[in-house]
């Protein structure tokens, strides 16, 4: 009977692993399933087209190109390399202002011989027109739009997923937010963790680090959100009234936010390592005239020096995938810089501030996917490294 149940425990613990790694698995599969979608998706918004007149040479534009044209920031086709003339910028909702109702037919049949007809008499004009009624005279051609590129997502600048015709996806505003305020988060939360866990270990009697240590980790259970409205309330008007700027969401304020909820992980996992130094290596350095503090800097750092260096990583994880509490401190600007005193917007806050609004099947929902296989590519690297490392013997040779 003992055997029996003890066999039925071993299945069912071997069930339950294979189900978990299934189901790791298809969530992985999902998740970069749906991010390659995206570049098989139009650069221009799905069920429209660009139009221009067909003496015009032109036959491809960037989503860049488009938007600036669109935004009147381009304003001649020689900028562009074709011939001289000012571009004529045309959008389909402009056509019901030149026609009565009444022109256009009945279920707007005679709609696409009307756009044919203000393209026929605008050479210099680029014309956004929904395929449904999309003229096809001769004096007409539509450019070729191509699908979203790895060039446009990885080296893309700008983040404008609602822009049009073009919807621009660029990663590098999003990359660069997200280091900025990671790094600059584990730069801040390093010392200090690294200062408490020495503390805990080799100073602290033992009264004070039962009370502290499950304090500190009490720290890790708090909600990110709570962290957020923290950092909202206190630190963005710290922030904003120390250094006289006109907002407080800056990349500064995440990085101080992140800090503190990266500490709890960075004290824990470096004071266990420190804690797991052998006794007889401190007194054997006490033992040759060292002092308290030698021996902590020069025989017990370098001997817990692996657990340490995973407590960064492990750090630098939790600062890289956090959400809310950055969404709510830094701003959420999609723009490249270097400075912590501007706004910034992370990837994980990309994620969540959009996912909820992104039509489910198109380029902007497909994009925060490929968002998310970039987050957990990070996130798996930092993982695999801090399990490497952690497994790595302490030098014995001190």
């Amino acid at each position: 009977m003992r055997h029996i149940s003890e066999r039925s425990i071993e299945g069912l613990l071997t069930a339950s692993g294979a189900i978990t790694s299934i189901t790791i698995l298809l969530i992985t599969i999902f998740l970069f399933r749906e991010g390659a979608g995206l570049f098989s998706s139009p650069s221009v918004e799905s069920g429209y087209g660009l139009y221009v007149h067909s003496s015009n040479r032109i036959n491809t534009l960037s989503p860049t190109e488009i938007k600036e044209i669109f935004d009147a920031e381009i304003t001649d086709w020689s900028t562009l390399g074709v011939h001289e003339g000012e571009i004529e910028v045309f959008r389909f909702e402009e056509i019901f202002n030149l026609y009565d109702e009444e022109e256009f037919g009945e279920d707007y049949q005679l709609l696409p011989r009307k756009l044919e007809g203000k393209i026929a008499e605008s050479p210099d004009i680029i014309a956004f027109l929904p395929d449904k009624y999309a003229p096809r005279g001769k004096s007409v051609r539509r450019l070729s739009s191509g699908d979203i590129s790895l060039e446009q997502f990885f080296a893309g600048k700008e983040w404008l997923p609602t822009s049009t015709p073009s919807p621009l996806f660029g990663l590098l505003p999003l990359i660069l937010g997200t280091l900025l305020v990671s790094i600059v988060a584990i730069i801040i939360a390093l010392p200090l963790g690294i200062g408490v866990a020495v503390y805990l270990s080799e100073l602290a009697n033992r009264r004070t680090k039962q009370f502290m240590k499950p304090m500190i980790e009490l720290l890790a259970g708090i909600p990110s959100v709570v962290y957020g409205f923290f950092g909202l309330v206190v630190l963005v008007p710290i922030v904003q009234k120390t250094f006289s700027l006109d907002v407080g969401e800056t990349a500064l304020a995440g990085s101080l936010i992140l800090a503190i909820m990266a500490l709890p992980t960075i004290i824990t996992v470096a004071e266990d390592a420190m804690s797991n130094t052998p006794r007889a290596i401190r007194e054997a350095s006490l033992a040759l005239g060292a002092s308290q503090w030698q021996t902590i800097y020069k025989v017990i750092i370098p001997y817990s020096a692996s657990g340490i260096s995973a407590s960064v990583i492990l750090g630098i994880g939790r600062a890289i995938g956090e959400t809310m509490a950055v969404l709510m401190v830094t701003g959420n600007a999609a723009v490249i810089t270097f400075s912590l005193f501007d706004s910034v917007r992370t990837i994980p806050a990309t994620i969540a501030a959009e996912l909820g609004e992104a039509p489910s099947g198109g380029a902007h929902y497909q994009a925060l996917f490929m968002l998310g296989c970039i987050l957990f590519v990070i996130t798996m690297i930092m993982s695999i490294a801090s399990e490497i490392i952690s497994k790595k013997q302490p030098n014995r040779g001190i």
